[in-house]
């Protein structure tokens, strides 16, 4: 009787719970029909979105990781290069298909330029996994205005981090300077407020325009080549590997071309140090740190510093540079860094901080400079770039009008640059004024005509004085 009663228990809960599913299963199609008849698909679609986004988001809470990769590593002011190749991979793997990217083009460079959005998530895909970019400019306005607070956090499943620091993180790097190398983008950095600025080198000398004696060119050449190859030689002898160059000559024969040319060639950086930007020993000593590899660190017109000629004061009389001759030497090491301090960075224990840099020091004043920064080691090689001679004007020639062949004017041309002084700026200057060979050739030897004559007359002028 009571297994009867049991049964037909059963069969009424069952018989009830069917009867619910049905009256439920009703009441959702009437609800699906009423909401596809009443709410616009565009709305249903944004409120489904915001439903995954919130169930997702709680989801993912407890199992996602992150990495924050700033602007500037540590409070020297070092930059971080994974940071610079942030900047320029995602631009490349999402210009073409994301849909909120900041987009210019700058004086100096010759494409349009790409950024990531700092209001916008970036998402990349690798190897199946998805990884999630953010740019982050800071909450406040004064955090948005101080460059050294940016950085990017990357986001990714927790479960994922070994290929995200083993795979990911170096791919990325990789592709930076797999697109560095393809497309041969060298950069310009000038060194102010603590930090390298940094813009495209789009100068465009070569050895081959170079206005440079050919037999000095090849010395140039031949030496930055040994250098390349020594790497495993520097490292048996105990060296840091880099090498130190002088040039030294008048203005107008052509330092910074040369510099641009052995950048081109090399396929350097470029860090232009303005020493009247560093303000004591630690901060020479991080922006030397803050240099990558393969890269030359030029400091130029160094006889103008006061700092660094503290020990030749005496030798400023008719000096171009802009500092007084009642400088003291006291006032000088107290207000910037010391000599000893440059020495240090480029021959002492603090350049030993990286590999492959070239380092070179300009000058119009060779004797004005503290001979403990001519020795060996410091600049290796001294290269004296002269007033333009007959070989040299013979390359110009050939780079303003292809003439390859001899003009019925260089003879007399050559002639007076063998007599007279001229600098491959000036000769240059006149060449450029017309753009007929003839006509140009022509006002150029005018015009070392004129100088020349005006020359010897002041000379000769000079001489009766002193002979009075």
């Amino acid at each position: 009787m009571k297994s009867t009663l049991s049964s037909l228990t059963g069969l009424r809960s069952a018989s009830s719970w069917f009867e619910l599913y049905a009256a439920f299963s009703t009441f959702m199609m009437l609800l699906r029909t009423a909401i596809n008849d009443l709410i616009p698909s565009q709305v249903r679609s944004f409120i489904t979105t915001k439903l995954e986004s919130f169930f997702s988001n709680i989801y993912q809470s407890n199992n996602t990781a992150s990495l924050t990769i700033n602007r500037i590593w540590d409070e020297s002011s070092r930059n971080n290069e994974l940071y610079q190749a942030v900047c320029n991979y995602l631009p490349s793997r999402v210009s073409q298909s994301y849909k909120s990217l900041k987009i210019g083009k700058l004086d100096d460079c010759k494409d349009l330029m790409f950024a990531v959005d700092a209001t916008e998530e970036v998402a990349d895909e690798f190897e199946g996994i998805k990884f999630t970019w953010m740019l982050d400019e800071g909450s406040s306005e004064k955090e948005r205005r101080d460059l050294d607070k940016l950085a990017f956090k990357l986001s990714f499943d927790e479960k994922h981090r070994k290929i995200a620091m083993e795979k990911y993180i170096p791919h990325v790097l990789k592709t930076y300077e797999d697109f560095k190398s393809e497309r041969k983008i060298l950069k310009l950095n000038s060194w102010s407020n603590g930090y390298w600025g940094e813009n495209e080198l789009s100068h465009p000398a070569t050895f081959e325009t170079l206005g440079l004696d050919p037999e000095l060119k090849q010395r140039i050449i031949d030496d930055l080549k040994r250098f390349l190859k020594r790497k495993e030689m520097y490292k048996r002898v105990g060296k840091p590997w880099k090498r130190g160059y002088l040039l030294y000559g008048p203005p107008g024969t052509g330092k910074s071309s040369l510099i641009a040319a052995m950048a081109n060639y090399l396929k350097f950086d470029v860090y232009d140090l303005d020493l009247n930007s560093v303000y004591s020993n630690s901060d020479l000593m991080n922006a030397m740190r803050s240099t990558t590899r393969r890269s030359i660190i030029v400091l130029e017109d160094i006889d103008c510093n006061k700092e660094v000629n503290a020990r030749t004061l005496k030798d400023e009389e008719n000096s171009d540079c802009d500092y007084t001759q009642d400088a003291k030497v006291e006032d000088i090491k107290v207000e910037r860094f010391t000599l000893s301090g440059l020495l240090n960075c480029v021959d002492g224990l603090w350049s030993s901080h990286g590999e492959e840099r070239i380092i070179i020091f300009t000058t119009n004043h060779v004797e004005k400079i503290d001979p403990a920064l001519l020795r060996p080691g410091r600049m290796d090689m001294h290269i004296n770039l002269s007033f333009l001679k007959a070989k040299a004007f013979r390359i110009l020639a050939s780079n303003y009008f292809d003439i390859r062949d001899k003009h019925p004017l260089f003879e007399q041309i050559e002639e007076l640059l063998e007599k007279t002084e001229f600098t491959p700026a000036e000769v240059a200057e006149q060449l450029m004024r017309n753009e007929d060979p003839d006509i140009a050739f022509e006002a150029l030897l005018k015009f070392l005509s004129e100088v020349d004559m005006k020359r010897e007359v002041k000379k000769g002028s000079e001489s009766s004085n002193s002979e009075n």
